[in-house]
């Protein structure tokens, strides 16, 4: 795995400690109360958290005490910091002292695990948890404790930071920790790099090791700014998170931006959310993330067993959301209101604590639910590379998903200009899954790679392999080696169609490629015409254009037909002239790459959403420029006498564009694109004699920004 920037930079950093402990103080850090509890919560907020707790949230407040009144009362050395703040919490609230014992003994516990754990070269977790949720306990019962007992855990809860942080054991005659996450800013940051700050907030000044103390808390604090900028930077003026992949964004992931909020508020008093509002924004990404039925598109490392979209922790966010923003955001927070009784409707977790809602006093001052009512057709998330669009908002309406620009690699795969097909099933789908936490060789040979996606191929012998973070790629068949390679170069929407256009030559080698542009038009509610440019630097150099199908599909001459729950796809090819249309797929060849199959790790059962394997268009015989045009349509499969055929389709041609003429139902409508110079074109859409629309497509990107809702 390579390390990121920030984590080589916290290596850096970590060399050079003891300089960094004799720094000055920031100004920041006066502002930090000297009472205790300080870590999530402090003693002018108890007042109205305890009201919360024996009120609104009683049921939930039962379900904490049952689980602290279920322990054992012989404790196993392991990690109980997922339980540790309950126990601690309800002892707050009882005030009985055999809740507070029991919290002193489950940090001992704990932390003789977490010294095990290195002591055998063992990471105590993947995550952080636990780890902040225990320093946030040891706050809470500090004045309690007897000093002997205090300085000693947290001098060793120190050291044990400074054995997992990077640069931590190599020098101490003790096992590398393995596998431990050190990530940094980019990621989800729930790996070790984040306890900085949560141990500094509890040790400061407490005659522990106060140099070494404020030395984590100001580097902390630092990488924890250093993470909001990045994910404002990301979600721009639309709404996102630090991965287009709903899977961490939707769950582990906001939990960094919360955590940090809150700790900031309770050590400080202030609420410094507002300067940060693109967090309260994540409400319309969530939206358009969303299709009938509670399913997702399953982009980038998405498992695609079912496509459901992750919702386990939402509520929680959500909860999070109505808390900081409701005063400042009240439009914003009205919609996730409105997601949390339409969409997400489940309980609170008990052992994800941090930013939990038995802390959030203002969330019951969030405005009611507001429904947006009707979007619009598409939504551009700049920052994240996505384009969304929709003929409508309902169950039998269709969606789409068109990936370009952004400025995310995590979890993103090497698949520029892909797109995704939603209509009563999945049309099209982005084949492979990340499969489980290991994935095998799938992930990486397969389903990060280009071949995996419904993009453009360009075959270069000898080709250097792109890596992928999970392991060694052994294979490279002509895709692209940038997750960030491309850029959009002209978007618009309106009530008629969705136009957008993307370059991704820069995603593919320049050895290989001059030129690899997509454009497409969705004309609701089911037609799109997708043109591809493609140039590469040798005429040899083969080009081939993928469609991949749920099931296996059907070709009829220049037709592909295909179904997928109750839905129908159709694509024809009109460019290549004489085009060769080929099917890869099937039961041992749904996963080939370079040549072979690379099959998802044993126990993983197969599902629709994996894909059947994909359609290969190219030319019979190659040359440096290979245009491809293709108009496809969905519809129902299911409930009719007659079987669906596809719309009548034809070529036009003239003035240096080529395109498609396709008759939908009473309208005529024509799609054309410019095969040379500025990425251009032109549509005309006629009803009987009136003329819908006789224009050029747009040269421009429609600017969006906030809640796109209806005036």
């Amino acid at each position: 795995m390579r390390w990121s920037t920030p984590v080589i930079t916290l290596i850096l950093l970590t060399s050079t400690a003891l300089q960094a402990c004799a720094q000055e103080r920031p100004e920041w850090v006066s502002r930090i109360r000297a009472d205790r509890p300080r870590v999530f919560l402090n003693e002018d907020q108890w007042p109205a958290v305890r009201a919360r707790a024996e009120g609104t949230m009683a049921e939930h407040y039962a379900r904490l005490k049952a689980q602290a009144d279920g322990l054992p009362e012989e404790l196993e050395v392991k990690d109980y910091g997922d339980i540790v703040t309950n126990v601690a919490f309800v002892w707050k609230l009882t005030g009985d002292d055999r809740y507070l014992q029991l919290t002193r003994d489950l940090l001992d516990r704990s932390l003789e695990h977490y010294h095990a754990c290195v002591a055998a070269g063992q990471s105590v977790n993947w995550y952080s948890y636990s780890r902040m949720t225990a320093l946030a306990a040891y706050d809470w019962i500090f004045e309690e404790m007897p000093e002997q007992w205090r300085v000693e855990w947290g001098r060793r809860m120190l050291d044990h930071l400074r054995d997992v942080l990077p640069g931590g054991v190599s020098s101490l005659g003790v096992p590398q920790v393995s596998p431990v996450n050190r990530s940094g800013i980019t990621t989800g940051f729930y790996g070790t790099p984040s306890l900085m700050w949560y141990a500094g907030l509890a040790m400061l000044d407490a005659g522990v090791d106060d140099e070494r103390a404020l030395d984590y808390l100001v580097r902390g604090h630092d990488l924890y700014i250093q993470l909001l900028e990045h994910r404002r930077n990301a979600a721009a003026d639309d709404g996102g998170s630090a991965s287009p992949t709903l899977g961490y964004a939707l769950a582990a992931y906001p939990f960094a931006e919360f955590n940090f909020l809150l700790s900031w508020e309770s050590a400080t008093g202030e609420n410094l959310a507002e300067q940060w509002p693109h967090v309260a924004l994540f409400a319309n990404y969530v939206m358009w993330n969303y299709l009938p039925g509670g399913l997702e598109f399953g982009y980038g490392d998405a498992y695609h067993t079912d496509n459901k979209i992750s919702t386990w922790l939402m509520p929680q966010h959500i909860a999070q959301m109505m808390h900081f923003y409701s005063e400042t955001r009240p439009e914003w927070v009205a919609l996730m209101r409105h997601l949390r009784e339409t969409m997400f409707t489940g309980g609170y977790s008990t052992s994800r604590w941090g930013a939990h809602p038995l802390l959030l006093m203002r969330m019951e001052q969030a405005p009611p639910p507001m429904d947006p009512g009707d979007l619009p057709h598409a939504r551009h998330f700049e920052g994240m590379g996505q384009i969304f669009m929709r003929s409508g908002p309902g169950p039998e309406d269709t969606f789409a998903l068109f990936n370009a620009g952004g400025v995310l690699s995590q979890h993103r795969h090497f698949d520029n200009l892909n797109f995704w097909i939603y209509h009563r099933g999945f049309q099209t789908v982005d084949s492979g899954t990340r499969a489980n936490e290991d994935a095998g060789e799938h992930l990486q040979n397969y389903y990060a790679q280009t071949v995996a996606h419904n993009c453009v191929l360009i075959d270069m012998p000898g080709e250097e392999v792109s890596e992928y973070w999970n392991g060694t790629v052994h294979v490279q068949e002509g895709g692209q080696y940038l997750a960030k390679g491309s850029e959009v170069v002209a978007f618009e929407t309106n009530d008629q169609f969705t136009y957008v256009a993307g370059d991704a030559t820069g995603g593919y080698r320049a050895e290989k490629c001059e030129q690899c542009v997509r454009q497409m038009v969705f004309v609701y509610p089911d037609h799109f015409v997708i043109f591809d440019r493609v140039r590469s630097t040798q005429p040899e150099y083969t080009k081939r254009w993928l469609l991949h199908t749920a099931r296996e599909p059907r070709i009829d001459g220049m037709t592909v037909a295909a179904d997928q729950g109750e839905g129908r796809l159709f694509c024809r090819t009109l460019l290549p002239a004489d085009a060769v249309l080929t099917p890869v797929g099937g039961d041992g060849q749904q996963f080939m790459c370079g040549g072979r199959n690379w099959p998802v790790p044993p126990g993983v059962e197969l599902t629709e959403m994996m894909g059947w394997g994909r359609i290969e268009v190219s030319a019979p015989q190659p040359s440096a420029q290979q245009d491809f045009l293709h108009v496809l349509q969905v519809g129902d499969a299911a409930g009719e006498a007659e079987p669906m055929a596809m719309d009548p389709v034809e070529r036009i041609e003239g003035d240096g564009l080529v395109g498609a003429r396709l008759i939908a139902g009473d309208r005529t409508i024509e799609v054309s694109f410019a095969t040379e110079g500025e990425v251009a074109g032109r549509i005309r859409i006629i009803r009987g004699g009136e003329v819908l629309g006789d224009r050029d497509l747009t040269r421009e990107v429609q600017p969006q920004e906030g809640l796109a809702l209806p005036q």
